[in-house]
């Protein structure tokens, strides 16, 4: 999973981680699912089960409590209610709701259909940040009839006790206009269902199907076929907009890591959210084996969108490394409604940040000093956060508190985590070998089938590569001791150093220029913050209300397009800007002025290291 930021403008964080057979199974070991996407009532669509044979007096049915690649509990049951079961006869059984997840079916032997309704949890986003009871949007559904439906199958469908690993059938019925983008194989030629066959609950799960009117390109890379899918509402990005980019980043990915991989085929499904009161505001990614599930607001420009594409893409598409080929017991046999965690997200979610930075200068997507940036960046950002937590502790228990609050370090420290092992394995091997070597290795020793033991993985990392690496492991990763970053960088020889760099208009820090008044939807400039020297330049002041930029009106309802627009903006451009001051309106004619800011950076200084550095960053 990714969760990423966008932007901040009202003093809130906005934040945005394979297919069977069953056709020669017996048809009473198969759970046969219909999903009606046509006839949506009330915003609600139609799921209805008709079971495998059950040989018990009593059966549970649940819809999952968590996923994998959330981290979080987001009791996708809550949004399914109406829930009947019925006989052979059509007379309903009795049905007990256990909690938000399952249901008690009585005389279950009789048990023939089961019906409810799914709401959506876009509707139900207050969009008021990481850390509230928000479902993650890339993990979470949307059903926009005739239009658009996310079917990210785990909101639509469940499970029965112990009745995870037989086949399913899912029949979707949608309207002739829309065409459902997924890795899955239509095995259905009708234009207004489509069915789907997977091996088991979990294959299920790992396979997102997005509903809208067909706009998707479909390209191969390196023997693996990619297609890319795009929801727009207002048509501003299209499927083929974007490809260019994602070709060569998927590109470069594949040729980063080489032998590692040997999918045949990943789909993208690209969801832009409009910024409405019942749209999506959680955005970043989820990662699929063969899939990811991206939400991006449609405001962005395109550069920006393309940039985020690139990160939240290019995370996800490692993921297909570790945990998904690289996992340990509590993924490989993952309970949807009691989960236990694993212990190790610094490499389940933190090498693979550190991956979608390395491959780009490995791949001369970005220069050095990028890179040198993105890491400085992610020292900053962990400062922020619980240096002296130890890391195997929080992700075990990342679920509940405090250690939920920390699970955005994995980002940030865990794929520092990931690059000081890598500088640790170049050092010890003459530059020969690094941690992708270590992946690959670790890759063969277990893989998609053969979990390892949480308690095992330091010892077997240790086995691989050096003690240096284990030391390291349980002093900075189960330990409590602040990583010294200076000291691993200094192996390949880069040092601290400092840089001005453009800073955003409206926003610094975490902290923004502007609010809303919630009254009037009005923005203003705020008065309890020293200005920047966009404002000054142009005279604003505090209380201002502002009315128009270049003439084009803002107020809360598109605030994001104004963060979006300024950061198209050059220094010296022509703006002009229509405000409000002590209740009267005037004009304001000027010329943007982009403020700088001193930021911690990095850089090569040891010549003397400069084998070692290219070995390091160029592989």
């Amino acid at each position: 999973m990714k969760k990423i930021l966008y932007t901040l403008a009202l003093a809130v964080t906005l934040w945005s981680c394979k297919t069977g057979s069953s056709s020669s199974t017996a048809k009473n070991n198969v759970v046969d699912v219909n999903i009606n996407l046509v006839d949506v009532k009330d915003d609600k669509v139609l799921v209805t089960v008709t079971p495998p044979q059950i040989k018990t007096d009593e059966v549970i049915y649940s819809i999952p409590k968590t996923v994998p690649g959330t981290y979080s509990t987001d009791n996708y049951g809550k949004f399914s209610g109406d829930f009947k079961a019925f006989d052979a006869k059509g007379n309903e059984l009795t049905v007990k709701r256990i909690d938000d997840n399952s249901w008690s079916i009585s005389d279950a032997k009789k048990l023939k259909k089961v019906t409810y309704w799914v709401g959506d949890t876009f509707d139900t986003e207050k969009g008021t940040g990481f850390g509230n009871d928000d479902v993650f949007s890339p993990a979470g559904t949307n059903i926009n009839a005739g239009v658009n439906f996310l079917v990210n199958t785990h909101g639509f469908v469940g499970y029965f006790q112990d009745k995870l690993e037989i086949p399913y059938k899912v029949t979707v019925t949608h309207p002739e206009t829309l065409w459902g983008a997924t890795s899955m194989t239509d095995e259905d030629a009708s234009k207004t269902s489509d069915v789907f066959t997977t091996s088991r609950y979990a294959v299920l799960v790992e396979n997102p199907i997005m509903y809208s009117k067909p706009d998707y390109t479909t390209f191969n890379v390196n023997g693996m076929d990619i297609l890319i899918a795009v929801y727009s509402p207002t048509g501003k990005f299209t499927a083929e907009s974007i490809t260019p980019e994602m070709k060569t980043m998927m590109t470069a990915q594949k040729n980063f890591l080489g032998k590692v991989n040997a999918n045949k085929k990943y789909t993208v499904l690209l969801y832009l959210s409009s910024m409405a009161k019942d749209d999506a505001h959680g955005f970043g990614a989820l990662e699929h084996p063969t899939a990811t599930t991206v939400v991006l607001p449609e405001s962005m420009p395109k550069e920006k969108l393309v940039e985020s594409m690139k990160d939240v893409v290019s995370h996800e598409f490692f993921h297909i490394v570790t945990p998904l080929t690289i996992h340990s017991k509590e993924i490989q046999f993952f309970d949807y409604n009691a989960p236990k965690m694993s212990e190790h997200l610094w490499m389940y979610e933190g090498v693979t940040e550190y991956f979608a930075n390395l491959f780009q200068i490995n791949q001369g997507l970005i220069n050095e000093s990028e890179f040198y940036t993105r890491i400085a960046d992610k020292i900053e950002h962990a400062k922020g956060l619980n240096d002296t937590m130890s890391f195997t502790v929080m992700s075990k228990n990342v679920l509940d508190q405090p250690y939920k609050d920390q699970y955005l370090n994995v980002y940030q420290k865990g794929a520092l985590i990931g690059m000081c092992i890598d500088i640790i394995i170049r050092e010890k091997s003459n530059g020969e070998r690094g941690i992708l070597d270590l992946m690959h290795k670790l890759s063969n020793e277990y893989g998609i089938e053969k979990p390892f033991n949480d308690n095992e993985l330091f010892a077997k990392v240790t086995e691989l590569t050096y003690p240096e690496v284990g030391e390291f492991l349980n002093k900075y990763v189960a330990g409590t001791t602040p990583i010294p970053y200076d000291f691993y960088l200094a192996k390949v020889g880069v040092a601290k150093a400092s840089e001005k760099a453009p800073a955003p208009v409206f926003i610094k820090g975490q902290a923004p220029y502007i609010g809303v008044d919630k009254a009037t939807k009005a923005i203003n400039v705020r008065s309890n913050i020293d200005l920047n020297v966009f404002f000054t330049n142009l005279n604003l002041k505090g209380g201002d209300i502002i009315l128009t930029v270049n003439d084009k009106a803002y107020n809360f309802d598109n605030i994001y397009d104004l963060i979006g627009e300024s950061d198209n903006w050059k220094e010296n451009d022509p703006i002009t800007i229509k405000i409000k001051r002590a209740g009267v309106e005037q004009t304001i004619k000027g010329t943007v002025k982009i403020p700088f800011e001193e930021k911690e950076t990095f850089k090569a200084t040891d010549a003397s290291k400069e084998k070692l550095k290219n070995a390091w960053l160029k592989g």
